[in-house]
């Protein structure tokens, strides 16, 4: 097996000392011109890489942001990852991002990892309602920024979207358009974002004089595309089969189109669908589907700086003041929704 170079191989091939090799490598303009090229040429021709794990130990902090999401397969956390790349980038930093696979277990493991990494922060959309994850974590001294979140018990930073708001735009535009029974394909219960769009839902219908019992719920366990057939499956079944649905995020309201298209179903004649995110999928579906639009590049870069200016100001001694930001949603009209009744 071939042996890693180390820094005193590189002085060794150079001529030079450990600690020029060392100014090379951090402070490059304090090395003559002429040493500098000798030791540069000598960690090329021997393909030395320094040790970042070292350097973390000497400096004390780490160049690594954290990011744990639900979902990856979920292309609105990727989107949340590239807004948090973006910032952290440009504050010279990397991004490791991790999937709980909305797992408490999982998301306890990747927690552990993160602490263990001595990561310089960490974003997290928790699926822990509990907190418990969260408060263990919360003894490691790590900051910790919450991502499409506010956490019931907490006051770290977080930045999320008014989801109550965004459950009253999709139901608000479905009764406008006629329906007065509609269910609502919700994912897990214990999710928070579930629970508030389900309140802005019924928000809506209470504005319309409607009650409760207009909106008939269809939870899931998951919130991807076979848990959106599954319900689908289920809303074919209904007796009294609502006009419309609104489902909790996109991945779900593209498989019950997939149902109601192998169904011999029309949408939106027969079936009008809302999905949540507007994700890119929403726009090129077999039916342009319409959507509660989230800004989630934004949300992403937003959670990364607010976890910069927190962690800067650990190091500077300057005051860091927690805050929630919330981001207001979007209703994206198309055409799986448009049908006149």
């Amino acid at each position: 097996m071939a042996q890693s170079v180390g820094i005193k191989d590189v002085a060794r091939a150079a001529g030079v000392s450990v600690g020029t090799v060392s100014n090379v490598i951090n402070r490059p303009d304090s090395v003559a011109t002429e040493t500098r090229a000798r030791v540069l040429s000598a960690i090329d021709r021997l393909g030395y890489v320094r040790s970042e794990s070292a350097r973390q130990l000497r400096a004390g902090r780490s160049r690594i942001m954290g990011l744990l999401v639900l979902d990856m397969g979920n292309p609105f956390f990727v989107d949340v990852a590239r807004g948090a790349e973006r910032a952290a980038r440009e504050d010279g930093l990397g991004v490791m991002v991790c999937n709980s696979a909305q797992s408490t277990s999982e998301e306890s493991e990747y927690l552990s990892l993160f602490a263990e990494q001595r990561v310089r922060g960490v974003l997290l959309t928790p699926t822990d309602a509990s907190g418990r994850n969260i408060a263990s974590f919360r003894r490691h001294g790590i900051p910790f920024v919450l991502v499409d979140r506010v956490a019931e018990g907490t006051t770290e930073c977080s930045v999320s979207v008014d989801d109550v708001a965004g459950g009253a735009l999709a139901v608000r535009h479905l009764v406008d358009a006629g329906h007065r029974s509609i269910a609502y394909v919700s994912g897990p219960p214990g999710l928070n974002q579930v629970r508030d769009r389900r309140t802005g839902a019924l928000g809506a219908l209470a504005e319309a004089g409607l009650g409760p019992e207009n909106l008939r719920e269809l939870p899931t366990e998951r919130l991807d595309v076979a848990a959106g057939r599954d319900a689908g499956a289920r809303l074919l079944g209904l007796a009294d089969r609502p006009t419309a649905v609104f489902c909790a995020n996109d991945l779900l309201a593209l498989g019950v189109l997939q149902a109601m298209y192998a169904a011999g179903v029309t949408v939106p004649d027969d079936l009008a669908i809302v999905g949540y995110d507007d994700i890119e999928f929403a726009a090129a579906a077999a039916v342009p589907l319409t959507s509660v639009r989230q800004p989630a590049v934004t949300m992403g870069a937003l959670a990364a700086e607010l976890l910069l200016e927190e962690t800067e100001a650990e190091t500077t001694g300057k005051r860091h003041e927690h805050r929630r930001v919330v981001l207001q949603p979007e209703l994206v009209v198309r055409r799986s929704s448009l049908a006149a009744r």
